[in-house]
C-alpha cells in the first residue's frame, strides 16, 4: 500500500502552519498529500464559490479534504491495478474531462451575468400572477449554547446523525429545553427565527449568534400564515428564475458561436 501522508494544513490563515518542505514560490501551500498527489490550497479553494467557501467552517472544510484523500487513494489503487487503462474506463474518463472543461467555459461566461434590483422587481411585476400566496410560518425547534465552538461541534454531530431531540435534552442551556426546544410556529413578526428558518431547506440545520450565545435550529413543518407574500418573499425564487433563463441563453449562444466557426462537425 502506498504511503499516505495527510499534511492537514487546512486554513493556514487560522493555523499559521507551513508544509515544512521547500517549494517553488509559484505554488500555494499543500492542504493534503497522498503519495505523489498533492492538493494545494489554491486548487482546493477554487473548487467552491465565494458563497460556499464563506458558509463553511473548519470542520466542514476538513471533511472535504478527507473526501479528497479517500478519492485519491481509490484512484491510485485503480491505477496500480491497471483499471484506468481499460477501454470502458478510459472512455468515461475522456467524457468526464470534456464535461469539466465545458462547464468551466460556461462558468466563465456566466460569471459576467449581473442581475440588478430593477430587473428583479420588473420581472416580479410582469409575472406577478406566478408569485401569489400567503407567507409561510415555520415550526421551529432550537438548541441554545453559550459558545461557538460547542455549537459548531454539536452541529457536526447533528449532520452525522445525532438525534435532534437528544441533542436538546443533553446540550441546550435554556429553559425551553423542558419542551424539547419547541418554539411552535413562528411568523414574520418573529423576525429573527422566522428569517433563519426560512433560509433552511427540509432536513437542514441552522446556526447563528443571538442572545449572548449560539442557536442551532431546524424547522419540522410549515403552514400558511395570514399575511400575503410579496416581492421580498419571492426575491430568491425570482433571481433563480432569471439566472436559469440567462444560463440557457448563454449556453445556446455559445454553441451557436462555436458551431458557426467550426466547419469540421460530422454526424454518422
Amino acid at each position: 500500500m502506498k504511503r499516505l501522508s495527510i499534511l492537514l494544513l487546512l486554513l493556514p490563515m487560522l493555523l499559521g502552519l507551513s508544509c515544512g518542505k521547500k517549494k517553488p514560490q509559484s505554488q500555494s501551500p499543500p492542504v493534503a498529500q497522498v503519495s505523489e498527489d498533492i492538493l494545494r490550497q489554491d486548487a482546493f479553494r477554487s473548487t467552491f464559490t465565494d458563497e460556499e467557501w464563506n458558509a463553511m467552517d473548519s470542520a466542514q472544510r476538513k471533511k472535504y479534504v478527507e473526501d479528497w484523500v479517500n478519492l485519491t487513494l481509490l484512484a491510485q489503487e485503480a491505477d496500480a491495478l491497471g483499471i484506468s487503462k481499460e477501454p470502458e474506463v478510459r472512455q468515461k474518463l475522456d467524457y468526464a474531462s470534456k464535461k469539466v472543461k465545458a462547464n468551466a467555459l460556461i462558468s466563465r461566461r456566466l460569471a459576467d451575468i449581473k442581475i440588478s434590483e430593477d430587473e428583479l422587481f420588473n420581472y416580479y411585476r410582469i409575472h406577478q400572477a406566478d408569485f401569489k400566496g400567503k407567507m409561510l410560518e415555520y415550526n421551529v425547534q432550537r438548541i441554545y449554547l453559550k459558545d461557538q465552538p460547542s455549537a459548531t461541534a454539536l452541529l457536526e454531530r447533528l449532520k452525522t446523525g445525532l438525534d435532534f431531540n437528544e441533542a436538546v435534552r443533553t446540550s441546550s442551556r435554556e429553559n425551553l429545553r423542558e419542551q424539547l426546544g419547541n418554539m411552535g410556529f413562528v411568523s414574520p413578526a418573529d423576525t429573527l427565527f422566522w428569517q433563519q428558518a426560512r433560509s433552511l431547506k427540509d432536513g437542514e440545520f441552522g446556526m447563528f449568534a443571538a442572545d449572548g450565545g449560539w442557536y442551532l435550529i431546524r424547522h419540522t413543518g410549515t403552514r400558511e400564515g395570514e399575511q400575503d407574500a410579496g416581492f421580498e418573499e419571492f426575491r430568491s425564487e425570482i433571481r433563480e428564475r432569471i439566472l436559469s433563463e440567462r444560463q440557457r441563453q448563454v449556453y445556446d449562444e455559445l454553441l451557436r458561436e462555436l458551431k458557426a466557426k467550426n466547419n469540421e462537425i460530422y454526424y454518422y
